[in-house]
């Protein structure tokens, strides 16, 4: 698809304080003793204090955000940009969710502690949920991973906690509430990383955040309230329900049911069309384990449409697929999503993989304690490809459920960060830079309300750009 003429090309390309970065970053290696690990983290301090993750300065943009945005537009499918841009209009949420390529860049330009974990990359508060193990047991943890990568570990902390004053503001939250909301976060992560800096390799392989946790801080009425709500959504969640809720039974053949800006009909354009997702489903099967492959040669593909979800992924070549197991008894929806760079390579170490859908799976399968058995990446007609079940009893948040209980959910989704942190890095280099925590909250938490006032700057300079961005076309 060929890039539109107003697209500019230079905001793609690496910031002068890009190569300082790499240069600073020592591999993502693990030293093999942990007083090693605390002496890294506490001489991390002196080449970046802790009270220097709080200052964030606009003055360092080498492209504006609206240039950022639009660079991504080469990637996507022309006919959907509207679409994106009408969503990240919508207000500075919306807004924040699609510019993970606006914020990205801004982490680049301050100061880092170059202490490497796998970033989820999109830590933001609603990409923080619920869904089943393999064993079906259902469990909380980042859900997002579209921008996973070997970076420094406070950058997903600051996105978070950036959210959360974010979310606030949009839902009419007071500003006191947000701030302890904040800093219940941090000090969660804080709590959590100094508790994997004491547990021993596998004790933390191996710990699961179970779906109680983000309920736990309610009072009793509440918190029954919570789990009651909480079994019903995961029984509407089920692949099981999603084929009864997505799908028509017409003369014994089962379809896709569309929906306007939802899911659409293939051929969306000549290149998405049905074959495309059998030719992914025919090759991906190669990035599955020999047992589950062996499940997935009982289903056979029934029918497919063009999806449009969330906000960061809209334009994104992204399929919907239905199934049929030879049983007849059990359909499947699986999921194909176009993978891309993560918009952190231009300043980290490009991904070690040749085909982002790999960069994609490995980093959640490194980041979850438990993941989806289909999931798995395959590369066809020049894009790649990662795959997973649809839904599957996810249960996804969103800002008017969670906004009685911010502060309990918000270090839900820090404990649950923080355990990706410990999974992925070296936990104790990381608790010894925090060391007493008073300076690393204080930061974290100036950065993300100077963060939050620049998204609501960001989301108005895209507002008042609207005419010169794509349109839809006319009826």
């Amino acid at each position: 698809m060929a890039k539109l003429a107003s697209a500019p090309t230079d905001a793609n390309k690496p910031t002068p304080r890009a190569e300082e970065i790499r240069d600073s970053l020592d591999g993502f290696h693990l030293p093999a003793d942990r007083a090693v690990s605390r002496r890294v983290g506490r001489s991390a301090r002196a080449g970046t204090p802790r009270s220097g993750l709080g200052e964030f300065d606009p003055t360092k943009r080498t492209a504006s955000a609206l240039e950022r945005l639009r660079a991504q537009e080469s990637d996507r499918v022309a006919a959907l940009l509207p679409e994106r841009y009408t969503r990240m209009s919508a207000s500075p949420w919306s807004y924040l969710r699609g510019a993970a390529a606006v914020m990205a860049a801004d982490l680049a330009a301050a100061e880092h502690t170059g202490i490497l974990v796998q970033l989820c990359g999109d830590a933001h508060i609603l990409n923080f949920g619920l869904w089943a193990s393999p064993e079906r047991e259902l469990l909380f943890d980042a859900r997002d991973f579209d921008e996973t990568l070997a970076g420094p570990f406070e950058w997903d902390l600051k996105r978070l906690v950036t959210s959360i004053f974010v979310l606030a503001r949009d839902n009419g939250i007071r500003a006191r509430v947000a701030r302890e909301a904040a800093d219940a976060a941090v000090g969660a992560y804080v709590r959590s990383m100094r508790g994997y800096a004491k547990k021993g390799e596998l004790d933390i392989w191996y710990d699961r955040i179970r779906a109680d946790v983000p309920i736990e801080q309610l009072s009793g009425a509440a918190a029954s309230s919570a789990r009651r709500a909480l079994r019903r959504s995961a029984q509407k969640r089920s692949g099981a329900a999603a084929v009864r809720q997505l799908t028509t039974l017409d003369d014994g053949r089962r379809t896709i049911s569309l929906a306007p800006g939802k899911r659409m009909a293939l051929p969306l354009t000549p290149e998405l069309d049905l074959d495309l997702a059998r030719e992914v489903l025919e090759t991906y099967d190669q990035s599955l384990p020999w047992h589950q492959r062996r499940l997935l040669e009982r289903f056979s593909v029934h029918d497919g449409v063009q999806q449009v979800v969330g906000v960061g992924s809209v334009g994104m070549r992204i399929l919907l697929v239905l199934l049929e197991g030879q049983s007849g008894k059990q359909p499947l929806l699986l999921q194909v999503k176009q993978a891309t760079a993560s918009v952190y390579e231009q300043f980290l170490e490009p991904s070690p993989f040749d085909n982002h859908g790999q960069r994609v799976a490995v980093g959640q399968r490194l980041m979850q304690s438990a993941s989806d058995i289909f999931l798995g990446w395959t590369h066809v007609d020049g894009h790649d490809f990662y795959v997973r079940q649809f839904r599957d009893m996810k249960i996804i948040p969103d800002g008017p459920t969670i906004s009685p209980h911010l502060a309990a959910f918000a270090s839900a989704c820090a404990k649950a960060l923080a355990k990706s942190h410990a999974r992925s890095g070296d936990p104790s280099a990381i608790a010894a830079y925090i060391g007493s925590d008073h300076a690393f909250r204080t930061a974290i938490t100036d950065f993300a309300i100077a963060y939050a006032r620049q998204t609501r700057r960001d989301h108005a300079e895209l507002c008042a750009a609207r005419d010169s961005l794509p349109q839809a076309p006319a009826d």
